[in-house]
C-alpha cells in the first residue's frame, strides 16, 4: 500500500479557499497500474462517497477497483478520510496539498479539475458554481467591484 497525497496550485485572482463543491464531487484522475507500468487510457473517475468490494479483501471497500487490462490484476484506491480535503488558499501559486489516497497495486499520475468548485472572494461572497472544465473561470464580485479568476491549474502526485 501507498499513500498519494495530490497537490494543486494555480493562478488565484481575487479569490481564495478554492475546494470541490460538494462532498460527491467527482474527481478524475489518469492512472497505471505497479504492476506491469501499463496506464489506462482515459481518465477515471473518483468519488469519496461511493464504495467497492474488493474481491479477496475479506469484506473491505475501496471508492475505486481497477482490474488492469494488460496483467489482468485488480487494484484499489481510497480516500484517506483522516485527511479531510483541503481548500487551496495560496495568492503566490505554490503547490499545496489537497488530498489524499492509499493506492494498492495502482499509482495515479494525473489529474483533471474538470466538475464544480466553489471559492470565496476577497469581499467574503461565496462563488458556489466555480465550473473547471475548461481549464479556468473568470466572474466579476460585485461587493468588491473587482474581477475575479482562476487559471493555470497544475497538479501533482507525491508519496504522502
Amino acid at each position: 500500500m501507498v499513500r498519494l497525497k495530490l497537490s494543486i496550485k494555480a493562478e488565484l485572482e481575487n479569490v481564495t479557499n478554492l475546494v470541490p463543491a460538494s462532498d460527491d464531487f467527482e474527481y478524475f484522475f489518469q492512472v497505471k497500474c505497479t504492476s506491469c507500468n501499463e496506464p489506462h487510457p482515459k481518465f477515471v473517475s473518483l468519488n469519496r462517497k461511493e464504495g467497492y468490494e474488493v474481491s479477496g479483501g475479506k469484506g473491505s471497500k475501496a471508492n475505486f477497483v481497477w482490474r488492469c487490462g494488460l496483467c489482468k490484476r485488480e487494484s484499489s484506491a481510497k480516500f484517506e478520510l483522516a485527511t479531510p480535503v483541503q481548500p487551496y488558499t495560496s495568492a503566490n501559486t505554490q503547490f499545496q496539498p489537497l488530498l489524499v489516497v492509499e493506492c494498492r497495486g495502482l499509482e495515479f499520475t494525473g489529474f483533471d479539475p474538470r466538475g464544480i468548485w466553489k471559492c470565496v472572494g476577497e469581499s467574503g461572497t461565496v462563488f458556489p458554481e466555480v465550473d473547471l472544465s475548461d481549464g479556468e473561470w473568470n466572474d466579476y464580485d460585485e461587493k468588491a467591484a473587482l474581477p475575479v479568476g482562476i487559471s493555470d491549474i497544475q497538479s501533482e502526485w507525491s508519496r504522502a
